[in-house]
């Protein structure tokens, strides 16, 4: 944290709203991380609240919508491996699965699913999905996650530490538990799909004797 102490706060504002808005677009940039510290220098006095939860709203929202907007460009070309290799297949499947069966509620709680964010937003943009609606949900969640985020840093302060621990582990359980739940989902709908058609003599088969 050392480094972001070392800036003035308008630079901590700057570097705060360019990781938020990029960490949708390279998604091994910390954005969690650099709120939280954020937030533990909004309760050492450094930076205010509301400002700091602003901009990491904005941020997000912003970073969010321009993936929106490529997967919208893209269309279904977002399924092909041969040109988009760095989409992870698993994570491809698994939001398309939560995008089928829920819509617009994954886009609101996108900010809180963990393991998924990095093709949330490309994939809402392939699908049918609209963009007001989109953008509305997009920047509740963002808003949502970003004040918890700076609420919490600023709680604990210097031992901000803690908080980022809860998130590590946080983020296990959720995409542990929605794993779990998109399986049952898969589970059910297989066990409805429509029974086979009543099975039909093959040709050649012998035919019953006819009365008479």
């Amino acid at each position: 944290m050392a480094w972001l102490e070392a800036l003035p706060p308008v630079g901590i504002y700057a570097v705060l709203l360019g990781v938020a808005y990029g960490e949708n677009l390279v998604p091994p940039i910390w954005g969690d991380t650099v709120i939280v510290l954020c937030g533990s220098l909004v309760g050492l006095g450094v930076l205010s609240f509301w400002p700091t939860v602003a901009l990491a709203s904005l941020g997000g929202a912003a970073g969010f919508l321009t993936v929106f907007a490529a997967g919208r460009r893209l269309g279904v070309a977002i399924h092909d491996p041969t040109r988009w290799r760095w989409i992870p297949r698993g994570a491809l499947a698994r939001v398309e699965g939560w995008l089928d069966r829920w819509g617009y509620a994954v886009i609101a709680a996108n900010r809180f699913l963990a393991g998924g964010r990095a093709v949330i937003g490309l994939l809402a943009g392939a699908s049918a999905l609209r963009w007001r609606p989109t953008m509305v949900w997009a920047t509740v969640s963002a808003i949502a996650w970003s004040v918890l985020l700076v609420w919490g840093g600023a709680l604990l302060g210097r031992e901000y530490d803690r908080l980022l621990e809860w998130l590590a582990q946080y983020g296990r359980v959720v995409t542990a538990l929605l794993a779990m739940c998109l399986l049952g989902v898969t589970i059910r709908r297989w066990r409805r799909r429509p029974k086979n058609s009543p099975r039909r003599d093959p040709p050649g088969a012998a035919l019953p004797p006819s009365g008479g």
